[in-house]
């Protein structure tokens, strides 16, 4: 995960609206207050993309819906370590997220 997270940072390089925190069993990567993207240990992360966005990024290689329980908690997907090997592939979705998260009102 430290590796993973560490890719995560050089891709916000310093974004001062972005905050760190244990949630999820990992670190997640919060903006403006809101959950942006969160590392696990096994090498998914977890994203914020909106309820409007939902359907679409599941159309993307590697991404599955979040459940909490027996819930599918729409707006959020985990995509797999497979999927965000290339870095470029994991900026993409990290900015993915990013677009939605950053139009919300700040926490």
């Amino acid at each position: 995960m430290t590796h993973l997270a560490e890719r995560i940072r050089d891709i916000l390089d310093g974004d001062p609206r972005i905050t760190e925190k244990t949630m999820f069993g990992g670190l997640t990567f919060l903006l403006n207050g809101h959950i942006l993207v969160g590392c696990k240990k096994d090498g998914r992360i977890l994203l914020s993309v909106g309820k409007e966005n939902n359907d679409a990024a599941l159309a993307r290689p590697g991404a599955t819906q979040m459940i909490h329980g027996d819930k599918a908690m729409r707006g959020f997907i985990w995509v797999d370590a497979e999927a965000i090997e290339e870095d470029d592939d994991l900026r993409d979705w990290v900015e993915t997220a990013e677009r939605w998260v950053a139009a919300m009102p700040p926490k």
